[in-house]
């Protein structure tokens, strides 16, 4: 995609050094993403719910703290969040204090939360009224991604905002794909969520099965990893769910909520999901076992050993 740039006042626009960039949001996702573009040589201004959570990136990372979204987006070039539901995206965006108000005609938003489509589709009208561009990108690759700068973004917004977009999300991702107007990247992100959903929850009986015929669980999986079974799931978690492992990684709750998104959207647009819909209370019985925190590999917790 060809990275063409908004109408900066204050960035070097032949290297995109130094601009003025707005974070809000800074939990284990979004406090990494800023971590990069600190790194880069941005001036960033923050904004986070609990300020001295905000405080302590800035003395870390440098930047300023501010107590508001639209304070932070006060001459931004551009505004990137990554929050935590379509509630907490329409404060920082559209409320009282929210950050369009105060952005400057030409300037991007970039959203990395994971949240539904309308609200996506929602904010791409009310930013083209604004004069300024929305991109809607989450991510996957987890927390691991997320700090070693290798995220897979799929992003929704017209070819405009995704290249104004992306020379900023280029620092802390490995792959960018557009995948087609607003909403689309929170539409492929439920698409992620399902797979990922199915595929674990294979994992999960595969290894119950190894385990009851007393099978050497490592040399199983030897056996099926580098096959038509192997998946990022099989590689990164076989180990820790052998183990009881849980205590890490991308939460049954929030995946819980992803899993909500995409049966919403499904019973909008016709489609059915009746694995998704069935893992989905699968994942409720290990909330009730108390797992909600835990890593969404905690599937396996639900079948007996």
């Amino acid at each position: 995609m060809p990275a063409q740039t908004c109408d900066l006042q204050h960035a070097n626009i032949g290297d995109w050094k130094m601009a003025r960039l707005a974070f809000i949001g800074l939990g284990v996702m979004g406090g990494q993403l800023a971590r990069h573009l600190a790194a880069a040589g941005h001036e960033l201004t923050v904004y986070n719910r609990t300020r001295t959570k905000a405080d302590a990136w800035v003395g870390e990372h440098g930047g300023r703290a501010v107590d508001s979204p639209a304070e932070a987006a006060i001459g931004a070039d551009a505004v990137l969040s990554c929050v935590g539901n379509d509630h907490d995206l329409a404060s920082i965006t559209l409320g009282r204090d929210g950050a369009f108000k105060a952005m400057s005609r030409g300037a991007v938003f970039i959203d990395h939360t994971t949240v539904s489509a309308k609200i996506a589709r929602q904010l791409a009208v009310e930013a083209k009224d604004l004069g300024i561009s929305s991109v809607d990108a989450p991510v996957t690759g987890g927390q691991v991604g997320a700090v070693n700068g290798t995220l897979t973004l799929m992003c929704g917004g017209s070819d405009k905002a995704i290249a104004a977009a992306t020379p900023f999300m280029e620092h802390y991702s490995s792959r960018i794909v557009h995948v087609g107007p607003a909403g689309a990247g929170q539409t492929t992100k439920m698409c992620n969520q399902i797979a990922f959903a199915g595929t674990l929850q294979s994992l999960s009986e595969a290894m119950r099965v190894a385990q009851a015929a007393e099978l050497d669980l490592d040399r199983v999986f030897e056996s099926i990893s580098g096959g038509a079974a192997g998946s990022w799931q099989m590689t990164n978690r076989w180990a820790t769910m052998v183990k009881d492992e849980f205590d890490f990684g991308f939460a049954v709750d929030w995946m819980r909520k992803d899993l909500g998104l995409a049966l919403d959207e499904a019973r909008a647009n016709g489609a059915t999901l009746p694995v998704a819909a069935l893992i989905d209370q699968f994942f409720a019985e290990v909330q009730d076992l108390g797992g909600g925190r835990q890593d969404t590999s905690a599937l396996v917790r639900r079948l007996k050993k």
